[in-house]
């Protein structure tokens, strides 16, 4: 009798722990069922692929802010920042013969220039707003959401100034291609910007997995006062971190700008909780110290598999921001509860 009761208790802890940790991914499952369920034709291959493409850039942009949220922190600059880094690239890279070009006596740049330029303004915010963060110890939500709106503020004069607030178009043939271009095969071709955003997965999984960097950020993410005493330099690495995540909004950035082919001011609106959301769904703890780049791969895919297939099934979009919503609640909740066993 006390041996099933035993087992019983086992069986239970199992259950609970099973549903604990895979209790997201079921509600996605059922999401996707009732989208396939009530339009079968859902599942395709065209779909897919246009699934995949569509998350390229938002894989760069949430390894970008993965790196953060695994420090323990967060990043709320993550949308304008990407609005930013499209207006001035696409800016910069108009057609020489469009006749409403920002620059007109600009000549024709190489398209690497002005994404570099992007990807080096955007660090330079992301150093300023580590520096707050670890220096002068205020909370990453409260100095990510200030430089939100300086992010913002400085970008709406940039496009307003410049452009009339019109929306900047006219983008060189050779930066379109750079975002819309693909390899092609006889009957089959891979977009480039699928090929940008596995070699982006590489590069961060390298950094997490194979470098000092990497170990020290999960250290700072499990045990920031663990790792001051283990003698980790935490403002130094913290600083490191900020700066790739700048830089992968800026090279997202720019591959949006040229994968639209006409920036408005409102690009990049809500980027941020799109990719946090992604994260948590992948695995990624806002607690810090827990995540890997498959999780935020899968993430994101599940993620605009979802957004896509509510979409496709013509649900309101009203409704859909609520069940974004429901789904960024659970992950969170889940994540708070995993981290409760933890301890």
């Amino acid at each position: 009798m006390v041996e099933s009761v035993v087992v019983l208790g086992d069986r239970k802890k199992r259950i609970s722990a099973f549903l604990l940790k895979n209790a997201l991914y079921l509600v996605m499952f059922l999401l996707l069922s009732i989208i396939v369920i009530v339009q079968p034709s859902f599942l395709s291959f065209q779909n897919f692929y246009f699934i995949v493409t569509q998350s390229s850039s938002r894989i760069i942009l949430a390894l970008g802010i993965a790196s953060i949220i695994v420090l323990g922190y967060t990043d709320l600059s993550l949308g304008r920042s990407v609005g930013m880094a499209a207006i001035v690239a696409s800016s910069l890279l108009q057609a020489v013969n469009y006749s409403q070009r920002v620059f007109p006596d600009l000549p024709r740049l190489p398209i690497f220039v002005p994404i570099f330029a992007v990807m080096i303004l955007c660090s330079i915010f992301m150093v300023a707003q580590a520096l707050v963060v670890s220096k002068l110890k205020v909370a990453p939500f409260i100095a990510s959401l200030g430089f939100q709106l300086i992010i913002y503020g400085l970008q709406s004069i940039y496009i307003d100034r410049l452009n009339d607030s019109s929306p900047i178009g006219g983008l060189d043939p050779a930066f379109s291609n750079f975002a819309q271009g693909a390899i092609e095969f006889s009957s089959f071709r891979i977009p480039y910007i699928i090929i940008y955003a596995l070699v982006a997965s590489l590069i961060i999984w390298f950094l997490w997995n194979k470098t000092k960097l990497g170990r020290n950020m999960y250290a700072i993410g499990g045990n920031i006062e663990a790792a001051t005493v283990s003698g980790v330099n935490v403002v130094a690495n913290i600083l490191a971190i900020y700066v790739i995540a700048g830089m992968m909004y800026g090279f997202g950035g720019a591959l949006e700008g040229a994968r639209t082919g006409s920036v408005t001011n409102m690009l990049g609106q809500g980027y941020e909780l799109d990719a946090i959301a992604a994260c948590v769904v992948g695995g990624v703890s806002m607690r810090g110290g827990v995540g890997t780049v498959p999780g935020v791969v899968t993430g994101v895919l599940l993620f605009q598999i979802i957004n896509y297939g509510l979409v496709y099934i013509g649900v309101n979009p009203y409704v859909q921001f609520i069940v974004k919503g429901m789904i960024i609640v659970l992950a969170v909740a889940i994540d708070s509860q995993k981290y409760v066993k933890r301890r």
